[in-house]
């Protein structure tokens, strides 16, 4: 199913919709490898990734050496190991389970002002080719959250203090127990970064991500919804379950 010029893909199911994108991301990585000695990606952390992330883990096609896999963001103030970490998220869910040896996680225990310096040298080393991404319930991609959002950041990576309803939807997720649990500040890759890759893959399932979904498809291009953004980019691919697709 298509929207206008945009790539879309609806499916009844988070399993569906997970293993369609799995499916295309799988053939988005064969085509690179076929000609890049490393292919380069960026992952989001949470549940809305969970199908796809087993499609991949799944595949016996992928050359998961070579590839370098980044994450985009990282809460500040957790205990190490937190199964709450996003690092932890992927190692659980991804990393762990394909022989990956290749990985930068963002490390929030590093001093902070270090860690933004040397992971962003990191990304910055070469083009990403993948960025594998959600739309938050508030239109955030990455930790960038409307009020923090900038579309054209000087910033690679940046601290940020993540707004209210951000916070609800890590409860609503089942990440944390109550809102008092969520960390309140975070390290997020920019906007910029994740735009310039060369192809996104967008995953966004649920009813609660129904009005963020509408605004970034039908909505204007503004840092009121950052995931609106998407729509400009030549190469985004979304994939949505019928829930989340449900106010369009």
């Amino acid at each position: 199913m298509s929207n206008t010029h945009l790539n879309i893909n609806i499916y009844s199911d988070k399993i569906s919709t997970g293993n369609a994108a799995g499916e295309a991301i799988e053939n988005c990585i064969l085509k690179l490898q076929a000609t890049q000695s490393m292919v380069r990606i960026i992952f989001a952390a949470a549940p809305s990734q969970d199908s796809m992330f087993s499609y991949l883990t799944k595949s016996e096609r992928i050359d998961w050496n070579k590839i370098t896999a980044f994450n985009m963001d990282e809460y500040i103030g957790l205990e190490s190991g937190s199964e709450a970490l996003f690092s932890s998220y992927l190692e659980r869910n991804l990393f762990s389970r394909v022989t990956i040896t290749h990985k930068n996680l963002i490390n929030p225990e590093h001093n902070i002002s270090e860690e933004l310096i040397n992971y962003s040298k990191l990304l910055l080393e070469a083009p990403i080719d993948i960025v594998c991404l959600g739309i938050g319930e508030n239109g955030h991609i990455a930790f960038n959250d409307p009020p923090v959002a900038d579309f054209n950041d000087p910033e690679t990576m940046k601290v940020v203090l993540l707004d209210e309803k951000c916070r609800v939807q890590q409860v609503n997720d089942g990440c944390f127990e109550t809102i008092n649990d969520v960390p309140k500040q975070a390290v997020t890759l920019t906007i910029p970064p994740l735009f310039k890759a060369n192809y996104l893959f967008c995953v966004v399932l649920g009813v609660n991500k129904s009005e963020a979904v509408k605004n970034t498809i039908t909505g204007p291009v503004s840092t009121l919804c950052p995931a609106s953004i998407l729509t400009t980019h030549v190469n985004c691919k979304f994939y949505f379950d019928t829930a989340a697709y449900s106010k369009i």
